[in-house]
C-alpha cells in the first residue's frame, strides 16, 4: 500500500511540474546528445516457471508444490546510446539485482496426515541486460516507449556449493545454477524535466534456461526444471 500511494505521489508531482507552461520545452537538445548516463532504482517481483516431474507415489509422496513469488529490489547505472530520437540502446553496467521466492511443499506422511516444508531461494543477481527502446516522437515534456532485449545475469550468492547429502532436512537447501539467461520487455513513460529525463517502466524478464541445480533430494527430486520469471518496475533518472 506504501508503494501505490508512492508512485501516485510521484505522477501527480510530474504532472504538476509538466502542466503550467506546455509551451515550455525541457532538455531541447537531450535526443541531439550521442551517449546518455543515469541510474535506476527498481522494485521487483520474483516468481518461477516450474514444471514438476512425476515419480511414483511413495510413502512420503509428495501432495502439491507451489512457488510463492516475493518482493525485492534492483539498483543499477543506466547507459544509453541514441541512434535516432526513437531508437536506442540501453544497458546496465551492470544492475544488481535481490531477488525471493520461496517454493511450499505438502507430503503425506501417514494416512490423512501432511507434512508442509518451505524452502526459500534468494539470489542475488549481477544483472547484464542489453535493450532496445523504441520511443514515440516527444510530446510536449513526455513521451511513451517500448523496450525489449536479453539479459544475462550471475548469482553472486549462489548456494551451488552447498552440501545436500545430509540427512537433515531443515539442512538441505534447493540450488540454482550460477548463471541465467533470457529476454525482457516492457514498456514506460519518459518526462523531460527542466534538469534531467525521468522514466517510469514496467517490464517481464523471463529465463530461457532450466536454472534448477538437481541434487538428488527429497526437495529436488519433485521439480523437472525452474526457469525464473521476474516483474520489474522501475524509475530511471538520465542526464
Amino acid at each position: 500500500m506504501n508503494f501505490r500511494k508512492t508512485l501516485l505521489l510521484l505522477i501527480i508531482c510530474i504532472s504538476s511540474t509538466l502542466k503550467p507552461n506546455a509551451q515550455q520545452l525541457n532538455l531541447p537538445g537531450f535526443d541531439d546528445q550521442l551517449w546518455h548516463f543515469g541510474f535506476a532504482l527498481s522494485y521487483n517481483n520474483a516468481d518461477l516457471y516450474l514444471k514438476q516431474s512425476y515419480t511414483p507415489l511413495t510413502s512420503d509422496s509428495l501432495q502439491s508444490l507451489y512457488v510463492n513469488p516475493a518482493s525485492g529490489f534492483t539498483l543499477g547505472v543506466v547507459s544509453s546510446v541514441n541512434f535516432t530520437p526513437n531508437f536506442k540502446l540501453r544497458f546496465a553496467i551492470p544492475s544488481l539485482s535481490f531477488q525471493e521466492r520461496t517454493l511450499e511443499y505438502t507430503f503425506v506422511d501417514l494416512p490423512d496426515t501432511s507434512v508442509f516444508w518451505t524452502k526459500s531461494v534468494r539470489p542475488v543477481y549481477l544483472d547484464f541486460p542489453i535493450l532496445l527502446k523504441c520511443r514515440t516522437n516527444r510530446i510536449d515534456n513526455w513521451a511513451v516507449y517500448a523496450i525489449t532485449g536479453l539479459r544475462f545475469g550471475i548469482d553472486m550468492a549462489s548456494d551451488k556449493g552447498v552440501d545436500n547429502s545430509t540427512p537433515i532436512l531443515e539442512d538441505q537447501v534447493v540450488k540454482l545454477q550460477k548463471t541465467d539467461f533470457g529476454f525482457e520487455v516492457g514498456g514506460g513513460f519518459d518526462f523531460f524535466l527542466e534538469y534531467f529525463k525521468l522514466g517510469l517502466e514496467l517490464k517481464l524478464g523471463v529465463g530461457m534456461k532450466n536454472i534448477h541445480l538437481n541434487d538428488n533430494t527429497t526437495f529436488d527430486s519433485p521439480i523437472e526444471s525452474l526457469r525464473s520469471k521476474v516483474w520489474t518496475f522501475s524509475i530511471t533518472f538520465e542526464g
